[in-house]
């Protein structure tokens, strides 16, 4: 592929150019009459405004949408527990975190969509942690007065799954495993951009999952339970076999649970409304759109997806069998375009699942019923288990140390 035609891609469904370059303007303008307004407090009241306005945040957290919560709650949890002061900030205003009583996490709404990218934009911390790619590439820009910005990715995944430049600004990234340093390294060659501090620190969403498994026994079903969990975007299942796939899944008799990925819902409206509309809820039929998606994950028997970072919550914690689709895989919109060799997930389909051709639909239930009883399957989530997600048990715990670390250290420096 030619990767200079690259440098121009910009993801239509994340915002053109021109209104990026609006909402830095406006951003911008916003930002300095806000100094000019400290400026005239600074002579009324002797010069103690100023002293107020460049008090940094030392930790934020910010968050762009609810479902990310339990990414953020163990390490919101750990600040908690040190009683280290945090703050967290979502574009959500139903987001479960604000349910939360906490004595030293702050928890604010900052708004959605402009509002929240004009407060960020303008914001003054130390260390900021993020599972949101495209910093300082679409409407969030980096401010000057931020110190650090920390990404932590939001699934045991590669980080070239990202839209295009999803990491490239970021100062560092917090990883599940080992593997993803090779592609990050890689994409800072090819683009010649700044190398950023990566820190393997596990999954805390994974891990607190995990802990709930283990006091949550699953129950048995008296008829086997499917769960389809597509990702979104062209090459997702519900994209490329819409009714032909959910055909095939009721001519199998057992209990169908159909969880598309969220963004279907804003990005896919076409798509999900009218499969929506003609396969109703029934009692061996259902859609789920719960924010929390252990429930569906634990009572299923098997899952069923494509490339959706959901098969690693699914085999790698609850140890069950999946099959993947082969939805011919459009590396193009992502940064998985620039590497040399496929992505890691897409390696690994093999040793933890069953592939599906289009071909077998007409077989379902056969192939359900194989991939269930299918015990060399089991060797290969062994693995990959080992490879994907380290520091078990302990994610939130190494996160916290980092963030706190390099807060320290900054303040050393001053």
């Amino acid at each position: 592929m030619n990767h200079n035609l690259f440098l121009l891609y910009i993801d239509p469904g994340t915002g053109s150019v021109l209104f990026s370059i609006l909402i830095g303007l406006v951003s911008t303008l916003i930002f300095f009459g806000q100094r000019f307004f400290m400026k005239i407090k600074f002579i009324v009241s002797g010069g103690k405004a100023d002293k107020i306005s460049k008090a940094k945040i030392p930790f934020v957290i910010f968050s762009d949408h609810k479902r990310y919560w339990n990414v953020f709650k163990p390490i919101c949890d750990e600040f908690e527990r040190r009683g280290v002061n945090l703050v967290y900030w979502t574009a959500s205003s139903d987001d479960p975190a604000l349910s939360e009583k906490y004595e030293h996490v702050k928890l604010e709404f900052i708004g959605e969509g402009n509002k929240a990218f004009a407060r960020l934009n303008m914001m003054n911390a130390s260390i900021v942690l993020s599972t949101t790619p495209g910093l300082d590439v679409y409407q969030w820009k980096r401010s000057k007065n931020v110190d650090m910005y920390v990404h932590i990715l939001h699934a045991v995944d590669d980080p070239s799954s990202y839209r295009m430049f999803g990491l490239d600004f970021y100062d560092a990234v917090l990883l599940s495993g080992s593997y993803q340093k090779e592609q990050i390294r890689f994409l800072e060659q090819v683009r010649k951009t700044v190398e950023k501090e990566l820190v393997v620190v596990g999954c805390p969403y994974m891990d607190s999952m995990f802990d709930r498994l283990k006091s949550s026994p699953r129950k048995s079903n008296q008829n086997r339970t499917v769960l389809l969990a597509p990702s979104w975007g062209k090459s997702g299942i519900l994209a490329k076999y819409g009714e032909k796939i959910l055909d095939s899944l009721v001519s199998t008799g057992y209990k169908i649970v159909v969880r598309p990925h969220p963004q279907t819902l804003v990005s896919e409206k076409e798509i999900i409304e009218p499969l929506i509309k003609k396969y109703s809820d029934s009692e061996n039929f259902l859609w789920n759109f719960d924010n929390d998606n252990f429930s569906a994950l634990n009572s299923a028997d098997i899952l069923i997806t494509d490339f959706s970072g959901i098969i690693f919550d699914y085999s790698l914690i609850f140890d069950r069998p999946l099959i993947y689709a082969d939805t011919s895989f459009d590396s193009d919109p992502y940064d998985a375009a620039w590497l040399s060799e496929p992505m890691w997930k897409l390696r690994v389909l093999s040793s933890i699942g069953i592939k599906l051709e289009e071909s077998q639909f007409c077989d379902m239930k056969s192939l359900i019923d194989s991939a269930i009883n299918n015990e060399s399957l089991r060797e290969g989530r062994v693995n990959a288990r080992k490879v994907a997600w380290e520091n078990i048990g302990k994610s939130a715990e190494v996160t916290a140390d980092f963030m706190i670390r390099k807060n320290e250290e900054k303040r050393c420096r001053e």
